[in-house]
């Protein structure tokens, strides 16, 4: 009996999971001459930063099949947990809004030093307020089971008002629903860019790299998937994907088409840790902003870039390597790290 995921005749892929319609894809993939001239490696960036809704970004192809499923379970309210700058709660909140379901968002405090009015109020907060999002906080540093459990005892009160909670769990042991709005994605790349050789990313909560790497294997390519972890130590990230990949297989009733090997995960925090920018990513970001036009943000995006550096340095990155860098988004976050990125562009200037 065939599974729940298939090709077509045109190389597309069918899922026969609840889905609804919202990113603008295909997203465009554009050519880095200059970066990739300073790597010695022939670099494009998928620009998943321009999905559409909310300043886009990964969320958006991964709350295709959140949403789809809240909606076949008559949800009427949506509930989810992130950092205070969590894309994730900002994209749900603007999704919750276009669907008419109503959002409760929770923030929890995983970067204790970062302290600003900015932090606090602006970027993915700012844009959660306007969709309307109810937010409370959990304050419980970097403790996932507490944050989850929290958010499911908001859900419950929820329920025992007459509402339909449904509770998009980020955790490792949950369903990555999420991961499978990148197997559409690696379909889309494959067709931009048949010979690419190696995928670039930065890897959170895991689902977008499980979903490319699923994708990309399921349709034939050996194309590595680079993942630079930006919050966990390399063996907790790469143990999480490896779970989603398997839950890929399981959850779509297909055969397993990765292996342990094919899971790439790298350090995205050598001298800093998550969600903290140091002096000399600051720079770098300035320079790609200011040389080639493009915006990375401090906590995901920014720290997977520079990652590539190091990785040409360390020998996953060959000479000439056909490489794509997914751009995940996360922009409203320089608006939050905005006094950072200026106390350092001044520091320069006087400098």
């Amino acid at each position: 009996m065939p599974g729940l995921l298939s090709k077509d005749d045109q190389g597309q892929l069918q899922v026969l999971l609840p889905r609804v319609s919202l990113a603008l894809v295909p997203t465009p993939l554009e050519a880095q001459p200059h970066m990739g001239r300073k790597l010695g490696v022939a670099l494009s960036v998928k620009r998943d930063d321009l999905t559409g809704l909310a300043f886009g970004g990964n969320k958006i192809r991964q709350l295709e099949y959140y949403f789809g499923q809240a909606r076949e379970q008559g949800a009427t309210a949506v509930l989810v947990s992130g950092a205070i700058q969590s894309n994730y709660t900002r994209a749900t909140a603007a999704v919750a809004a276009r669907l008419g379901l109503r959002c409760h968002v929770q923030l929890e405090n995983r970067v204790p030093s970062m302290r600003s009015e900015a932090y606090e109020h602006s970027g993915n907060v700012l844009l959660s307020d306007i969709y309307g999002a109810r937010v409370s906080r959990f304050d419980n540093p970097d403790d996932e089971v507490g944050a989850d459990a929290a958010i499911h005892g908001i859900a419950q009160g929820l329920r025992e008002r007459g509402e339909v909670p449904y509770v998009i769990s980020l955790k490792a042991d949950s369903d990555p629903l999420g991961s499978v709005g990148y197997l559409h994605a690696a379909a889309e790349l494959l067709s931009q860019q048949p010979d690419v050789s190696h995928v670039v990313l930065a890897s959170g909560s895991g689902q977008t790299q499980a979903g490319l790497l699923f994708g990309l294997r399921f349709l034939g390519s050996a194309a590595r998937v680079l993942g630079v972890s930006v919050r966990r130590d390399v063996p907790a990230q790469r143990q999480r994907v490896l779970s989603h990949c398997a839950a890929l297989a399981r959850m779509l009733d297909v055969p397993p088409v990765t292996t342990a090997q094919d899971v790439e995960v790298f350090d995205g925090n050598p001298d800093t840790s998550y969600g903290l920018p140091d002096a000399r990513l600051l720079d770098f970001l300035l320079d790609v902003a200011r040389s080639d036009g493009l915006l990375l943000d401090p906590v995901y995006t920014g720290k997977a870039f520079a990652g590539m550096a190091r990785l040409r340095e360390q020998g996953h990155l060959p000479a000439g390597a056909r490489v794509v860098f997914v751009h995940t988004g996360g922009m409203p976050a320089l608006f939050a790290y905005g006094p950072e990125f200026q106390s350092r562009a001044a520091a320069r200037h006087q400098g």
